[in-house]
C-alpha cells in the first residue's frame, strides 16, 4: 500500500516493501513541498517501478482531502493565501504593453495562454464555493419536508 509521507518540508510517495523479513520503505516520487501528484509523476513512477501496483485515484483522493482550509493558522492555509497575494500583486505590476514589445511572439502567446487558463480556473472555484454557500442555505430549510414553502409545512 503506497501512501505520503512528510519529511521535513517535502512530501514523498513511499511503497512498504517486506524484504527478509523487515519492512522497508521505497520511495517512489518526492512529491515536492505541496503534496500533489500529477499525470508527471504517474508516468515517472509507473516507468520506474513497473511491478508496483497504485490506486492512484484514492492517492489523489487521500491528498484533496487533506488539506485543512478551516484553520486560518495552519502552515497549508497561511502558505495558499501567501502565494494567492504574491500572484494578485505580480499581476498587478504585468501591463499589456509588455507583450506588444517581447522579442518572442511565443513567448507572448504562452502568457496570454496561461492567464486565460488562470481566469478560468479561478471562475472554476469561485463557482465552487457559491455553490457551496448555496448548499448552506439549502441545508438550513431542509429536514423532513425538504424545501417545500413555508406555507405548506405543518398540514
Amino acid at each position: 500500500m503506497a501512501f505520503v509521507r512528510r519529511k521535513g518540508n517535502a512530501y514523498y510517495l513511499v511503497h512498504n516493501v517486506r524484504r527478509g523479513g523487515k519492512v522497508r520503505q521505497l520511495h517512489l516520487a518526492r512529491l515536492g513541498d505541496r503534496a500533489r501528484i500529477t499525470d508527471e509523476i504517474v508516468r515517472a513512477v509507473s516507468k520506474k517501478h513497473p511491478f508496483v501496483e497504485l490506486n492512484w485515484r484514492t492517492l489523489r483522493d487521500q491528498l484533496n482531502h487533506q488539506v485543512d482550509l478551516s484553520d486560518p493558522q495552519s502552515p497549508a492555509v497561511q502558505k495558499l493565501v501567501h502565494s494567492l497575494r504574491n500572484l494578485n500583486l505580480d499581476l498587478a505590476d504585468f501591463f499589456p504593453p509588455v507583450l506588444r514589445f517581447s522579442e518572442s511572439p511565443a513567448v507572448a502567446r504562452e502568457l496570454l495562454l496561461q492567464l486565460r487558463l488562470l481566469q478560468s480556473t479561478i471562475q472554476v472555484k469561485l463557482d465552487q464555493f457559491a455553490r457551496k454557500d448555496e448548499w448552506k442555505k439549502l441545508g438550513r430549510t431542509s429536514g423532513r419536508f425538504g424545501n417545500v414553502h413555508p406555507g405548506f409545512r405543518g398540514r
